[in-house]
């Protein structure tokens, strides 16, 4: 069970990933909304992601820049990597992650990377499968970071100490 983050305290930088123009027909006609997709993170093991929807664009912003606030997780680092590789899962999209040397950089997709960055991972492969879209992506991402564990976490889940 992951503790809640109280994201007052951080310094957060927020990314727009993705912004969809959404209708519901009616009886009088269609009624046009904005669905907007935004990471937020501290660079430095913080991240979440979010979505809003409203009538204007800078409001769909705002909603879900609040969403994902409220879903905050902490990520487990290596250094500027992540300790192990890691399959996430959501929905249709899957994502596997792997750690890289040093001075690799981030070599993933748009969306992928939006989160990973935000998270302060600076050294990853990751390669996404399955659905492209931009929501089962970032959710996918935020699943397997849930998943990764160092070592001294394992140590103290299984009460020996590993070599």
């Amino acid at each position: 069970m992951q503790q809640r983050i109280d994201a007052r305290e951080l310094d957060l930088k927020t990314r727009l990933v993705s912004v969809n123009r959404v209708a519901k027909t009616v009886k009088g006609g269609r009624n046009m909304r904005f669905s907007a997709l935004v990471v937020v993170g501290d660079e430095n093991g913080h991240v979440g992601c979010g979505q809003g929807k409203a009538a204007e664009i800078p409001e769909a912003i705002r909603k879900a820049e609040e969403n994902a606030k409220h879903n905050m997780i902490s990520v487990s680092r290596d250094g500027t990597t992540i300790p192990h590789r890691v399959l996430g899962k959501f929905s249709k999209g899957h994502i596997v992650m792997m750690p890289a040397a040093v001075g690799t950089g981030v070599i993933a997709g748009n969306h992928a990377r939006a989160v990973l960055e935000l998270a302060g991972i600076k050294d990853i492969k990751a390669k996404s499968y399955g659905s492209n879209n931009p929501i089962n992506t970032v959710k996918a991402t935020i699943v397997g970071l849930k998943q990764l564990k160092t070592k001294a976490q394992v140590e103290r889940l299984r009460g020996i100490t590993l070599e």
